[in-house]
C-alpha cells in the first residue's frame, strides 16, 4: 500500500457537454424499437429524488432508520425537437403540419452523451452514454417573445418523470438482485471498446438496421460478452387467403404495429412486419429486418 497522492497527471477528470440525443418512443409491449435524432439538445438535468432517511424511535432511542424509495426525474431543454416528440408531448398530427394538443402522452426512452475530459487529453479522453427508460414528459411552458435588437432562439423545456424497468441479474458486490431502474450510464474509459461499439450500433443504428434502445438486460448482456448474432428469416405471404406466416427463429421477435405476432396472421390492408432481436441477441450490421406486404 502506498501513500495517497492527489492531482496526479491524467487523473484530473471532469465532465462537460451534452450531445448525440436520441428519442425512442415506447411501443405497446414496453420496448423501444425505433430511434430518432434529437437535434438542438442543450441541457439534460438529471434529478434523482427520494432515498430519504426516516427515523423510527422506540425505547427512548433511534430504533431504526428506514430509507424511502429512490426515484429518477430529469429536465430536458432544447432549441428544437424531433417530429416524433409531439406524441410524447401530448400532440396528435391528423395531417402534415397540423397538431392537436392536450392528447395522451406517449412514454419514451432517451439516450444522450456527455464528454469526459482530463488534464492531458481534454475532452478527447472519453465520454459517458446515459440511457433513460420509462420516461413521461409533463406539460411545459413556452414563452414566445418579440424579436428585438438582442434576438434569442426560444428554448423549450420539459419536466420528465420515470417508471423504472426491470434489471435482470445479481449485483456481484452484494449478492442481491438488481432493483428496477430508469437510468443506465456507460463510461467509455472503463468498458470494453468492442462491446461499446456493439451498444452504439443498437443505439444509433447501422447501414442495415434501425436504431433501438436495448432494455437493461440487453445492455448488461453486451458487456458480459454473452451477445449472439442471429439473422431474421423473412415471413411469407399467401395472397389467396391474405395470410402472413411468421417464422419461428430463436432470438427474433416479429411485430406488426408494435404488437408481437406469431404463427399465421390474417391481414385486411397493406402491412409491414418488422423483426427485432430479443435479449442476448443482435442482428448483423447489414440485414433486412422489415417486409412490406401488399394486400390484394
Amino acid at each position: 500500500m502506498t501513500r495517497i497522492a492527489w492531482d496526479q497527471a491524467g487523473e484530473r477528470v471532469y465532465e462537460t457537454g451534452v450531445d448525440r440525443g436520441v428519442l425512442y418512443p415506447v411501443d405497446n409491449e414496453g420496448n423501444y424499437p425505433e430511434g430518432f435524432p434529437w437535434n438542438g439538445l442543450t441541457t439534460v438535468t438529471e434529478s434523482p429524488s427520494g432515498a430519504e432517511a426516516n427515523k423510527t424511535y422506540a425505547d427512548n432511542r433511534v430504533y431504526a432508520v428506514l430509507v424511502s424509495a429512490e426515484e429518477f426525474g430529469a429536465t430536458i431543454e432544447a432549441y428544437t425537437y424531433p417530429e416524433e416528440w409531439k406524441q410524447c408531448d401530448g400532440s396528435a398530427t391528423p395531417s402534415a403540419g397540423v397538431s392537436v394538443g392536450q392528447q395522451s402522452r406517449r412514454a419514451f426512452g432517451l439516450s444522450y452523451r456527455t464528454l469526459v475530459g482530463n488534464d492531458l487529453q481534454g475532452t478527447d479522453f472519453g465520454y459517458k452514454l446515459h440511457l433513460v427508460y420509462g420516461a413521461t414528459a409533463a406539460p411545459s411552458e413556452k414563452a414566445f417573445a418579440t424579436v428585438n435588437d438582442s434576438p434569442e432562439g426560444i428554448t423549450f423545456s420539459w419536466e420528465v418523470t420515470t417508471i423504472p424497468v426491470d434489471v435482470p441479474g445479481t449485483d456481484p458486490a452484494t449478492g442481491k438482485d438488481y432493483k428496477p431502474t430508469a437510468l443506465l450510464t456507460i463510461d467509455s474509459t472503463k468498458v470494453d471498446a468492442d462491446a461499446l461499439a456493439d451498444l452504439e450500433d443498437f443505439l444509433y443504428g447501422t447501414v442495415g438496421t434501425d436504431p433501438t434502445l436495448p432494455l437493461p438486460g440487453d445492455v448488461l448482456a453486451i458487456f458480459a460478452a454473452s451477445i449472439s448474432e442471429v439473422t431474421p428469416t423473412a415471413p411469407t405471404y399467401n395472397s389467396t387467403t391474405d395470410e402472413i406466416t411468421i417464422p419461428s427463429v430463436t432470438g427474433v421477435v416479429y411485430k406488426i404495429n408494435g404488437t408481437t405476432v406469431t404463427g399465421t396472421v390474417a391481414i385486411t390492408s397493406d402491412t409491414i412486419v418488422r423483426a427485432y432481436p430479443t435479449t442476448g441477441y443482435r442482428f448483423p450490421p447489414v440485414v433486412q429486418d422489415e417486409w412490406f406486404f401488399d394486400f390484394s
